[in-house]
């Protein structure tokens, strides 16, 4: 089986982004690494079950260098009874500075949909991230551009040249998660960004998601993407690796 943090090069600050499967990764990541610190740049639901700890702290690195227990949750405030809220990047830089392992970062929400493009204050990746993984769902091929499935339809139409309400193709996706304007928005100079297409199932799912993934690296800066991740996260199974 291939190695999820490996596949992901999980092994700095991964900042996680797009629309089906954030949180399930950076849970599987936390079980599968070592000294794993799982935090976010926005609002997080509550992962408690997923880690050893989580600490609500405005001073991270105190908790951060006097813990043995990992992985280990860190975030500000819980903010409503089924969420916390996030911190700003530059403290999650120095969460990530202060720690020898992994950081792993949720840094925009979707929704709870399969596929999105940003909106125009998001992501939050802290300038000093080393992994970027923009996220989508293979379930959305074949599906309606339109709110069932799609967090801000009208801007993944916008950065994919298309209509709200048009058949969503493996081109779409590749195109959203290879662009600038979507996937790749936000990474810092000298990031790499490794995009996962998720919910890989079956083989038809597995069809969807190869013409996905080499649309990504038709359409992207290959300095910044280096492959692209194919994966049922439920399963923390990689499934292909596109380079």
């Amino acid at each position: 089986m291939t190695d999820l943090a490996a596949a992901l090069d999980a092994d700095g600050m991964t900042c996680f982004v797009g629309a089906g499967g954030k949180k399930t990764t950076m849970y599987a990541l936390a079980a599968e690494t070592d000294r794993a610190v799982v935090t976010a740049t926005v609002r997080i639901p509550i992962f408690d079950p997923h880690v050893a700890r989580v600490v609500v702290t405005e001073d991270p690195i105190s908790t951060l260098v006097t813990t043995d227990e990992f992985p280990l949750g860190l975030v500000p405030e819980r903010e409503f009874e089924d969420r916390y809220r996030g911190y700003e990047p530059d403290t999650v830089t120095e969460i990530a500075a202060a720690h020898d392992g992994p950081t792993l970062v949720k840094a925009d929400g979707a929704r709870m949909r399969d596929f999105k493009a940003p909106g125009e204050n998001e992501p939050r990746i802290p300038e000093t991230a080393d992994t970027v993984v923009p996220i989508a769902s293979a379930h959305v091929v074949g599906e309606p551009l339109d709110e069932e499935l799609v967090h801000r339809p009208e801007r993944v139409a916008v950065v994919a040249g298309v209509d709200v309400g048009d058949e969503i193709t493996p081109e779409i996706v590749g195109r959203v998660l290879a662009s600038p304007d979507g996937g790749l928005r936000g990474v810092p100079a000298g990031a790499t960004a490794i995009p996962l297409v998720n919910k890989v199932d079956d083989e038809d799912d597995l069809d969807a998601a190869r013409e996905i993934a080499d649309a990504v690296l038709d359409h992207a800066d290959r300095s910044v993407v280096p492959r692209v991740v194919l994966a049922r996260m439920a399963d923390a199974e990689v499934r292909e690796i596109r380079e």
